[in-house]
């Protein structure tokens, strides 16, 4: 990923929720558009998610840390290796639908996978974005699981409104 980095634990306990604080931040901090905002689970006696902010070729202002102080506890560096993107370059275009080519060219992410199949999608797979697009890190570079759909398209992994766990019961 990148040195330069710094987490905010807020104490958040939902994806969700992490998910507004970055767009929170992104708009009242002013962040650069080639800003990764990403989200960590945190597995301990607490768990939570934490957020990260990094650039990938320069130091984050000097002035950010004290500004996220207001959001959470501020801590250097990344908590883990695989966060989920929620900020970073290109995601403001991956809205309707794109074809795979158009998602690689004009985003940062590097490589999109299908689960259940060994090979990646064509460059011309048509992907329903439903302007939800998230994105992991994996060994450096950030990769998009996505779904079969219908008409032969494909769909982001995670739904932008899951239902939650037995909301039936």
């Amino acid at each position: 990923m990148t040195p330069y980095a710094l987490t905010v634990d807020a104490g958040i306990r939902d994806l969700l929720d992490a998910d507004h604080l970055l767009h929170r931040m992104a708009a009242e901090l002013a962040l650069p558009e080639e800003t990764f905002g990403c989200t960590h689970l945190v597995r301990d006696d607490r768990p939570r998610v934490a957020v990260s902010l990094s650039l990938p070729s320069r130091p984050l202002p000097d002035t950010l840390r004290e500004r996220l102080a207001g959001y959470g506890a501020v801590s250097p560096g990344l908590p883990d290796e695989v966060g989920r993107a929620v900020l970073y370059p290109g995601v403001s275009a991956l809205t309707g639908t794109t074809t795979v080519a158009e998602l690689l060219a004009g985003s940062a992410i590097a490589r999109v996978t299908v689960l259940g199949t060994p090979e990646p999608p064509g460059p011309e797979t048509r992907l329903v974005t439903r302007d939800h697009v998230r994105p992991q890190w994996q060994r450096d570079e950030l990769v998009l699981a996505a779904t079969p759909a219908l008409g032969g398209t494909l769909v982001p992994f995670e739904a932008p409104d899951p239902t939650p766990c037995c909301a039936d019961h």
